[in-house]
């Protein structure tokens, strides 16, 4: 019986992951579904994320482009997917689970200019897509399954190397041990019936670069009907069993419990010949059921202040903020706050709030909202989250608001301040390239004993990931923590952590602890910020024995 563990026996197993019709239809969470579910199964599982962009990585993306860039252990810069499969599979990825055209063709044209391939022409075929093909198999070394969502939509003419190498990939492999699976869109007619059409199309397009599918997941509004999914099979040559619904659901996280219900999983292990080897029905791991689909006592109301009027640029809070809610055992309603238009239009939504979260982010807009929605927690002792720039412009205010110098700022920002509170790594003083040039990943933290930061992390020191290019000037903290303000995190000389000892919950994090948070263990500072909106954790009281983070 697997236990969670890579089985060589058994031999590696691939599922590819490909769309049709239109591109944002919910491949990666078809794909992370299926895969939590065969790790419920007892199969060790990993994934791989391909991304056909020309950028090597989504490190100098705009957000409105391809939504937040993920911060791997690493310090790989991310497609938002990866995020997605290390919070449903439990697993920490790595830069080797992301590929892109970028990456791969940098790769190729290097060893070109090395001499690797002195003599030869170098092309797509052979060059770039066996570049491709040890990439999957590199990252999928010692798992027994591994993933691979290919993004974009079929017919795309960037993701066509990709999709020729996986077709030599599958020839490569033994009979059973690839499998495809195409997701596509099945929408409804003005008169309500579900169209095949689309996936008809999306199919044969498929098929045309030499892909048969052996399994379809239509996306759709409801479960796709038994006569839709008739026709569906008999269109696309699949069988009847191979068409499965992933109708949409309230929450990301009831996914796996639909295409568990639908029997994708079982379907899945059947075809890859691993249904011998999987766990008893009764034995299987239940605790993501158990997770999501816990009662709920109550709600509360966090306003998100930023500057992106975009749900996927800030991904990752969203779902820390819903993890710390499934500990709690309350709702998390988020109230958008566009810090561009806080000052005279957004006052009302933050009345409203228990709570007020700061995210990151890069630029000059929106930081003069951001910065007196910092003041206003401050001064109106309500709970407040600040991360990277939000901790960055809480040190702002703090130096503004408190200290009375009006003209302090982030050098960032206003490279003229005369007092830079937060001014440029002294690394990064000679850096040129902007690409993965960041303070990146995984640092420690030491932790001042008897702080709220000990309090929310339970320990005295703690390791989260990383994102940024300036820090709190060593030079003004003496004066920085001269009115109540307190670094209670440090990793040598770098400010890590800020918390007020005259707040309730004042908490401010250089790093990107959303990262690293998952439904089954919520991030600490989120945790302990929720638990302060609940009145269960007040900063100001934190000699008193009962009061626990």
């Amino acid at each position: 019986m697997p236990t969670d563990e890579y089985d060589p026996e058994m031999g590696r197993k691939f599922i590819f992951v490909t769309g049709g019709v239109m591109s944002g239809l919910g491949k990666g969470i078809t794909a992370a579904s299926t895969g939590r579910l065969l790790k419920n199964a007892g199969f060790d599982v990993t994934a791989v994320k391909i991304d056909p962009y020309l950028n090597v990585d989504a490190g100098t993306m705009n957000p409105y482009e391809h939504g937040e860039v993920y911060v791997l252990k690493d310090g790989a810069e991310v497609d938002l997917d990866l995020g997605n499969y290390e919070r449903f599979l439990g697993v920490d990825m790595t830069a080797d689970h992301n590929i892109t055209t970028g990456k791969t063709y940098q790769h190729v044209i290097q060893k070109e200019r090395d001499g690797d391939y002195l003599g030869k022409t170098v092309q797509i075929i052979p060059h770039v897509t066996e570049d491709i093909k040890r990439r999957i198999r590199e990252a999928a070394e010692g798992t027994d399954v591994c993933l691979v969502e290919v993004g974009g939509t079929v017919g795309d003419i960037e993701s066509m190397p990709f999709l020729e190498s996986l077709r030599q990939f599958a020839s490569e492999e033994e009979d059973g041990d690839v499998l495809f699976t195409h997701v596509t869109l099945v929408p409804y007619s003005k008169n309500g019936e579900q169209k095949t059409k689309p996936t008809q199309h999306s199919v044969k397009e498929l098929r045309s670069i030499g892909l048969q599918p052996d399994i379809l997941v239509g996306r759709a509004d409801d479960k796709l009907e038994p006569a839709t999914k008739s026709k569906i099979a008999q269109f696309c040559d699949v069988p009847d069993a191979a068409v499965f619904s992933n109708p949409d659901v309230p929450d990301i996280y009831h996914v796996p419990l639909m295409v568990e219900e639908e029997g994708l999983d079982e379907y899945v292990m059947e075809r890859l010949g691993i249904a011998d080897e999987a766990l008893p029905k009764e034995d299987r791991d239940n605790r993501w059921r158990e997770l999501v689909t816990a009662d709920r006592t109550g709600s509360v109301d966090i306003a998100l202040v930023g500057k992106y009027a975009l749900e996927d640029a800030y991904m990752s809070i969203h779902e820390a903020l819903k993890h710390a809610g499934i500990e709690c055992g309350v709702d998390v309603n988020i109230l958008w706050v566009d810090s561009d238009e806080m000052l005279d239009k957004h006052e009302e939504r933050l009345k409203d709030a228990d709570g007020v979260v700061v995210p990151g982010g890069f630029g000059s807009r929106g930081t003069g909202g951001k910065i007196e929605a910092i003041r206003y927690a401050r001064e109106n002792d309500v709970p407040f989250l600040g991360l990277c720039l939000g901790f960055q412009m809480a040190v702002v205010e703090q130096a503004r608001n408190v200290l009375g110098h009006e003209d302090a700022h982030s050098a960032e920002l206003d490279p003229d301040t005369p007092y830079p509170v937060i001014d440029l790594l002294p690394e990064q003083y000679e850096v040129d390239e902007m690409g993965g040039t960041m303070r990146l990943g995984a640092h420690d933290t030491d932790i001042d004993a008897g702080t709220l930061a000990e309090a929310v992390y339970g320990d005295t020191s703690c390791t989260e990931r990383h994102r940024h290019r300036y820090e709190v000037n060593p030079e003004l903290i003496d004066e920085l923590e001269s009115e109540g303000l307190r670094f209670s995190g440090r990793a040598e000389n770098r400010m890590e952590i800020l918390e007020l000892t005259n707040h309730p919950f004042f908490f401010g994090t250089q790093f990107h602890p959303e990262f690293r948070s998952r439904p089954d263990r919520a991030s600490p500072p989120f945790l302990g910020f929720l638990r302060a909106v609940l009145g269960e954790l007040d900063a100001r009281e934190l000699g008193n024995e009962e009061v626990t983070a």
